[in-house]
């Protein structure tokens, strides 16, 4: 008989059926056993065994599952044939038997290898990344093991006693858990989900029930509790111990630099590439609906609620301002916390690093943070949205990057811009409506909740909590005050205040002391909580306690959001890159995308190329302009002021003293600055002239008003050599004291150049006269044209005053007062009402007329008396004195021009080019004034392709060296 249980088997058999499953199982008939085979062939009937039948045995053992469990008796007449046949039936039974006990232990072994790998890769997945670890040992590690003392390092770790004792008593934790076990089952036996299944378990719990009273179980709970935050402090302990070791090895392992192991480039950390991305997206101004959504840990709260602390507690220094009750934090400040060998940090924008292990580094660090809070608040107002970036590293710290908000105020006070609480209020909602930002709440324990302001906000930017991290500060403080302690239980489960948070964390960041280190922070948050009743009472959880458990947990959640986020990101950037570059095709296709910065420099080389096309003027063309120039400023001062009044005298030798004492007076006091400032515009003219010219040979007109603004503020900071004027009032003076014309061309020269300056004095003067008496009858009566009444009086003064001129041809400069008289009586009786003052300036113009005629015909007449000049003849009709005077002026005029000529090309067209580069310099560092120079879509447009298409690489590099280190 076959049967086994309520299933027909056979191990010998290719078909095997189960009657209460319903499962067919087959077997090939070659892998069984032999003896199998045999059993099969003998049961089924069938001779051949190489031929096994199927449809026979099925039936057979389909019928034999029918027999009852006992063998039937041999039939009469078998005699021991039926005996010998039931007994191999028997033996068959054994055999099967044992062989499928070997095919369960061969499957068993098979089942539990694979559990067993499974669970292996589990814990091993477990286990944290070391990967970025990397750098701190190098490529020359097994160098290093010759030099470090084995011995001294093996000494340095714990024992294994030491390490024993801190391990929990395993025994005594089972006889607690087993008692805990079954309290919780006695209070809720009614309960179906604690309802105990076993027996066995009952059986204990009945006794507990028996054995235990209330306060012994209180006292059980207790002690239970204390005994498991002893064991979570003694482990935290140990692992504070082993990172401070750690962290004196790996200096150790970095020092050996020192004695010529050179260690290898350190590759860019994680977290740095994700803060670099950050820093660039803070100055991106998004085009075409690109927004920053890339997850950062937001640090929210009321002023003075200790999120400045909290964030410190996390960088394991004390790295910000403080005040006593006082906004501190004016501005948004972005910490990048990474790991590193050396607990340092250092601004984004400096090359300076600042050593947190030492108080000097950090009193200095909290002044330069202060310095640049302050330094980014506009005039008028209190905070400012500008960011602070700022990177700490050290042994030990979470990496992830927090920013710290400004405190959120309830009332403006006195000092504070009206609009403090408005914009603080708009700051903390631009970081927190990015829909991956980590907000970390930071509450006051210490005060009463229904005062808080940010948890009504948080909850309005984030209703459903899930990405809001709670954390009550200053626990201590509510412990002591609270006459209720359950009040903070209620705060940390999320039952007291709307708002809904992931998890919610109790810390303490010291007692209020500015002069407390991290270290005594951390042994009295210890200290407290270990001897606190909360966690005692069950009011706090082990895990909610603690800035290291906080810390844990938001760079957890971090990291979490990253992962989920970035990717995402980063195609919204390659989209907006595409966008981008279409724009630019289509508008821009033949002209390279030159953003700001390059376009500046390529300003600045064109400027830099006009600047030395000044060098390239030739000596003849500077002195030209400077001469003419020179001549149009102190003409007037020459004719009016010195040839004039000299000419007007009747004597030759009074006719010379009087030139030479107002040339020496006009070289000492005028002219010298004259000429100067002659140079100076010509200079101006000449460098406004060739950028005009470079403006014309297909420049951009994208540089107009940078080459403009570079012109003006050269100019405005060019100041000529004062030194050189003393030396050229020598010159002038000397050259004006020569009065030898040593040939007839100089002699010709100053004759021409005596009747160029008096036609046009005369034609200035007739021009006067002209505007004085009014039209002519010609004009009158071709143009109907009237002369108005002052004209009118005039016009008779004038010819009064010429029929006076007529009689007295060499008469003075001056009217007599008796001769105004006559001329008024003389209009008085034509009916002319003239003033004496009108009288004297109509005589002024027209002798001025009449001495200029004069001159000229006397200097047509000098053009033969260089003869008579040169022997020294005395000859009064042919003194020339007035022609001697304007060639000593056209000789200074040319030794001026020849002066100042070397001293624009040989110094002032130098230090104006000297004076070029520092403005470009100074504008090519100022962002903001290149911003208001260079403008227009095209120069946003190129900036915008630079940044996408920079944000997208990092963000690339980013998620390959994310996913390598997953």
């Amino acid at each position: 008989m076959l049967r086994v249980g309520s299933k027909a088997t056979c191990m010998a058999c290719r078909n095997l059926v189960s009657t209460n499953m319903g499962v067919r199982f087959r077997v090939p008939l070659q892998k069984l056993h032999p003896l199998s085979r045999a059993i099969h062939h003998r049961y089924s009937g069938n001779t051949n065994p190489q031929r096994p039948p199927h449809r026979t045995a099925a039936r057979y053992f389909t019928s034999m599952s029918r027999l009852p469990m006992r063998p039937p008796k041999p039939p009469p007449g078998s005699g021991g044939r039926g005996h010998q046949q039931q007994r191999n039936f028997w033996v068959a039974r054994l055999a099967a038997r044992l062989l499928k006990l070997r095919y369960i232990l061969l499957g068993s072994a098979v089942g539990g290898g694979y559990t067993a790998k499974k669970t292996y890769d589990e814990w091993k997945d477990m286990l944290p990344d070391f990967s970025e670890y990397n750098w701190v040992i190098p490529d020359f590690v097994w160098e290093l093991s010759e030099q470090i003392d084995l011995d001294k390092l093996a000494k340095a770790l714990p024992e294994i006693e030491e390490i024993a004792k801190l391990l929990p008593d395993l025994d005594k934790i089972g006889e607690n858990f087993t008692f805990l076990k079954s309290l919780l089952s006695s209070e809720t036996s009614g309960d179906p989900p604690l309802k105990a299944t076993d027996s066995s378990t009952a059986a204990v719990q009945e006794g507990s029930d028996k054995q235990y009273k209330k306060s012994s179980d209180k006292e059980k709970i207790d002690n239970l509790q204390e005994e498991l935050l002893r064991t979570q402090l003694k482990y935290q302990r140990m692992l504070e111990r082993l990172e401070k070791e750690n962290k004196e090895l790996r200096k150790v392992v970095l020092q050996k630099d020192d004695k010529g192991i050179h260690q290898r480039k350190v590759k860019k950390s994680l977290i740095d590439l994700y803060s670099e991305v950050l820093d660039i997206l803070s100055d991106y101004d998004a085009n075409y609906n690109t927004q920053d959504h890339l997850p950062r840990v937001v640090v929210v709260g009321d002023q003075s609620a200790g999120k400045t602390s909290v964030l410190e507690m996390i960088a394991q220094a004390r790295i910000f301002p403080r005040g006593s009750g006082e906004m501190m934090t004016r501005s948004p400040v972005k910490v990048t916390l990474s790991e590193g060998p050396h607990h340092v940090a250092m601004f984004k924008d400096s090359g300076r690093e600042f050593d947190l292990t030492k108080e000097e580094d950090l009193a200095a660090l909290r002044h330069e943070i202060e310095l640049r809070m302050r330094k980014s608040v506009k005039e008028g107002q209190t905070v400012s949205c500008e960011t602070i970036s700022l990177s700490v590293k050290g042994p030990g710290i979470q990496r992830m990057v927090l920013v710290d908000l400004p405190g959120v105020i309830s009332t403006v006070t006195a000092g504070m811009a009206a609009d403090t609480k408005e914009t603080i209020f708009s700051i903390s909602k631009a970081y927190m409506q990015n829909p991956n930002a980590i907000i970390l709440c930071i509450q006051d324990g210490s005060v009463d909740a229904e005062r808080s302001i940010v948890t009504d906000l948080v909850s309005q930017m984030d209703p459903h909590g899930k990405r809001t991290i709670f954390v009550l500060t200053k626990v201590d403080l509510a412990e002591k005050n609270l006459a209720s302690p359950s009040r903070i239980q209620q705060i940390v489960e999320g039952k007291l205040f709307p708002m809904k948070a992931l998890g919610y964390f109790a810390v303490v960041t010291g007692k209020g002391s500015s002069g407390e280190s991290i270290d005594s922070i951390k042994d009295y948050e210890e200290d407290f909580f270990q001897n606190s009743r909360l966690p005692r009472d069950g009011m706090l959880k082990a895990h909610q306690v603690t800035t290291k458990n906080l810390s844990l947990a938001v760079s957890d959640c971090f990291w979490k959001m990253v992962r989920e986020s970035v990717e995402q990101q980063a195609d919204v950037f390659k989209a907006s890159r595409f966008n981008l570059e279409t724009e630019w095709k289509n508008n821009y296709p033949r002209l390279r995308e030159l953003d700001r910065n390059e376009l500046f420099e390529k300003a600045k080389n064109e400027i830099l190329d006009e600047v030395i096309s000044l060098s390239q003027v030739t000596p003849q063309h500077w002195e030209a302009i400077l001469q003419k120039k020179l001549w149009e400023r102190v003409s007037t001062h020459v004719i009016e002021n010195i040839y004039l009044p000299a000419a007007q005298t009747m004597d030759s030798g009074t006719f010379n003293t009087t030139v030479d004492i107002k040339l020496k007076q006009w070289t000492d006091k005028q002219l010298p600055h004259k000429a100067l400032e002659v140079a100076w515009e010509t200079l101006q003219e000449e460098f406004a002239r060739f950028m005009a010219e470079y403006k014309g040979k297909d420049q951009d007109d994208i540089f107009d008003r940078l080459k403009e603004a570079v012109k003006d503020e050269s100019i405005k900071r060019h100041k000529w050599n004062e030194r050189a004027m003393d030396s050229l009032r020598v010159i002038q003076h000397n050259a004006l004291e020569d009065r030898s014309i040593t040939d007839k061309p100089q002699w010709d020269a100053a004759i021409q150049f005596m009747e160029e300056t008096l036609q046009s004095r005369l034609k200035d003067t007739e021009s006067v006269i002209r505007d004085m008496v009014g039209p002519g009858w010609r004009q009158r009566w071709m143009h109907w044209m009237n002369r108005t009444p002052d004209q009118h009086i005039r016009n008779e003064t004038k010819n009064e005053l010429e029929r006076l001129l007529k009689l007295h041809d060499e008469h003075t400069a001056y009217l007599a007062n008796d001769e105004v008289t006559t001329v008024r009586k003389n209009l008085e009786g034509r009916g002319v009402e003239v003033d004496p003052v009108l009288i004297k300036d109509t005589w002024h113009q027209l002798y001025r007329r009449h001495f200029l005629q004069k001159a000229l015909s006397h200097c047509n007449l000098c053009k033969r008396g260089f003869y008579y000049y040169q022997r020294h003849f005395v000859d009064s009709e042919l003194e020339c004195n007035d022609v001697v005077l304007f060639w000593r002026i056209q000789r200074m005029l040319v030794i001026t021009a020849n002066t100042l000529r070397q001293q624009l090309t040989n110094t002032e067209v130098r230090r104006l080019e000297k004076n070029v580069k520092e403005v470009l310099d100074d504008f090519g560092e100022d962002m903001e004034r290149k911003t208001h120079l260079i403008t227009g879509r095209r120069v946003q447009l190129a900036e915008d392709l630079k940044k996408v298409r920079e944000i997208q690489e990092k963000l690339e590099a980013f998620i390959e060296a994310l996913h390598k280190e997953k």
